[in-house]
């Protein structure tokens, strides 16, 4: 990588400017001229550069109050702009202590408070969001917003002196470099192009050829060692790391060899996949996933792979790439796809490369090209529910929500045994915390409603989505039919106007033989009413994950008998805040199938 980056001694080079590509232990940046200094620490993405902040950081090593006094902020100019991606920052709200405390304490519902410093309080939200998270208003009289740099991960202290930046030229310097003019910016802060600095640019290309033209194409020449140096000195940086009190681990990690891991998965080069898709031709499609099109592979050791390549390279985009990796590699369950690895931060793309499940998905089998195969008996559908179940209560104990679960995320393979897929939009959520405060994201017909309506992400979020997955199983009805009535389009609305009238032969998909097998029937039904708890509008009525989970497996094994049933009734009645004339219609159904069933 050359421009925008020069030495601080050859200023005419470009336009952010290192003091010393031999400094240790990092070189320094400086945005622009007359800004603060940084340590840059490595360049893990294009556009991007992982910065500590010397000062901040010398704060949180002595754990000072003094932190809440420092806002980062970057500077900004017509020829370049900064921008803290906003994964690793968060919004804190330092408000004085006053006689007007209780009134802050109303006006930051929702947020945590810290009192540890004289004469101020900190409002904030632990990190989980994205940009698009719930703001506090318009702020108190008393108060400030600051924005400091946080760690992507929980555990341990969350705030950290080092973040990454994303820079991205203007269209006018842009233009005026590769024109072979240089950047520059008025008195009054308006960009204009120096042309004079063309016959330098000629005597670049001329250096190419092998022609020398004196003290200006040695300028060139000392230009691009810079350019070398940096990028040979960006491959040999340390790992990066966040630091506070203490020392956290690694991002990037750099095997003996000069290869790289991230995240500790193995980096493959570009051409290498494309390869492996054959030049990702368009029949290897597999589909799509959440950020990207996922083909068919196949490596040179003959693992047969899934390739998600990301439909464009910005910073959002990025986010999700780094979160699935960082998700994928912190948890093992057999019931979760393997992530093998991913393309460099260097690579022209960023690319996934998984376990390929050769089966399709389970929405493929229920409603899609592969139903008329009529391959999912009631047993193998009972075992894909209690399968999924069970990892996303694994899920749900690590302290993640998968945010997006649904019949086109649960792969099968061909012994029809559940591989969740699709982690890019999932979020950390921390024991302490009732919700996260974030803009609705998902899938229609999975999502939560109290999410949509309260924009507050739980646990019970993945619970409602489940419901809706077990509703899929039962009928073979896709979630979302624009055929069915316009209060049904919804398959949540429609089956829950079925279970409530008992209307289960409506419901249930008659292939499955419940109308022939007593068993089967009451299964099905009693999955049916497990679905109408997950599918509760208050969160507070649905079971979690791990209940859902052991209700699948005494329906299994037929142990879900009428003093269960009756439990979880009574649990139902318990739990109304107030009296609910769908739900009390659902009760009367159920205690009329504990009846019947005697």
């Amino acid at each position: 990588m050359s421009f925008p980056f020069t030495l601080l001694t050859q200023p005419d080079c470009g336009i952010v400017s290192i003091s010393d590509c031999d400094a240790k232990p990092y070189p320094r940046i400086q945005l622009l001229p007359g800004g603060d200094w940084y340590d840059a620490i490595s360049m893990p993405f294009n556009y991007t550069v992982w910065l500590v902040d010397p000062k901040l950081q010398t704060i949180l090593r002595k754990n000072k109050c003094q932190a809440f006094n420092k806002n980062i902020s970057l500077p900004d100019s017509p020829s370049i702009s900064f921008k803290i991606l906003q994964i690793h920052t968060s919004d804190f709200y330092r408000c004085n202590s006053t006689s007007s405390t209780p009134k802050n304490n109303e006006h930051f519902s929702g947020y945590k408070m810290y009192n540890g410093c004289k004469g101020f309080s900190i409002y904030y939200k632990l990190p989980g969001g994205d940009d698009e998270d719930v703001q506090a208003g318009n702020l108190t009289t008393n108060c400030s917003l600051l924005q400091l740099p946080i760690r992507p991960t929980l555990d341990g202290n969350f705030f950290t002196p080092g973040f990454l930046v994303e820079w991205k030229l203007s269209d006018d310097c842009n233009k005026c470099h590769y024109d072979g003019g240089q950047c520059r910016t008025d008195t009054t802060n308006k960009f204009y192009c120096q042309k004079d600095a063309a016959t330098t640019r000629r005597s670049m290309v001329g250096l190419v050829l092998g022609t020398v033209f004196g003290g200006v194409g040695l300028l060139m020449i000392t230009c691009l060692a810079v350019s070398f140096i940096w990028c040979y000195k960006e491959r040999k940086f340390s790992p990066f790391r966040y630091l506070s009190a203490k020392k956290f681990s690694d991002i990037f990690k750099h095997d003996v060899e000069g290869g790289s891991k991230y995240f500790g998965v193995p980096v493959f080069s570009y051409s290498e996949l494309e390869e492996a898709t054959n030049d990702f031709k368009s029949s290897r499609v597999l589909g799509d996933g959440g950020f990207g099109t996922v083909y068919y592979g196949k490596l040179k050791d003959g693992r047969e792979v899934a390739v998600k390549r990301l439909y464009e390279h910005n910073s959002k985009q990025m986010q999700q790439f780094v979160n699935e990796i960082e998700i994928l590699t912190r948890l093992r369950h057999t019931n979760l796809v393997t992530l093998y690895g991913c393309t460099s931060r260097r690579s022209r793309e960023l690319i996934l490369v998984y376990e390929y499940i050769p089966n399709g998905t389970l929405a493929d089998h229920l409603h899609g090209d592969r139903a008329k195969n009529r391959s999912l008996t009631w047993p193998v559908r009972l075992n894909i529910a209690i399968e999924t179940a069970g990892a996303l209560a694994h899920l749900h104990a690590s302290d993640i929500i998968h945010c997006d679960v649904k019949t086109n995320n649960i792969l099968l393979d061909q012994n029809f045994s559940v591989k969740i897929a699709d982690f890019g939009i999932s979020r950390l959520f921390p024991n302490d915390v009732s919700h996260i405060s974030t803009a609705p994201r998902g899938t229609p017909g999975y999502i939560d409603p109290k999410y949509h309506e309260c924009y507050q992400l739980t646990i019970k979020s993945d619970v409602y989505s489940f419901g809706v997955v077990l509703v899929e199983l039962i009928s073979s009805m896709p979630a979302v039919d624009m055929k069915r009535h316009n209060e049904e389009i919804n398959l949540a609305n429609f089956a829950i106007n079925k279970i409530v009238k008992c209307a289960f032969n409506e419901l249930i998909d008659p292939s499955l033989g419940f109308d022939s097998d007593t068993k089967i029937w009451e299964m099905t039904s009693s999955v049916a009413e497990l679905a109408f708890l997950c599918l509760q509008t208050d969160r507070d009525m649905r079971p979690t994950m791990a209940e859902v989970l052991d209700t699948l497996k005494e329906i299994q094994t037929s142990e879900f008998d009428n003093e269960k049933r009756a439990k979880l009734l009574l649990n139902q009645v318990k739990s109304q805040p107030s009296p609910n004339s769908v739900t009390d219609e659902w009760i009367t159904c159920s205690s009329t199938i504990v009846a019947n069933t005697k």
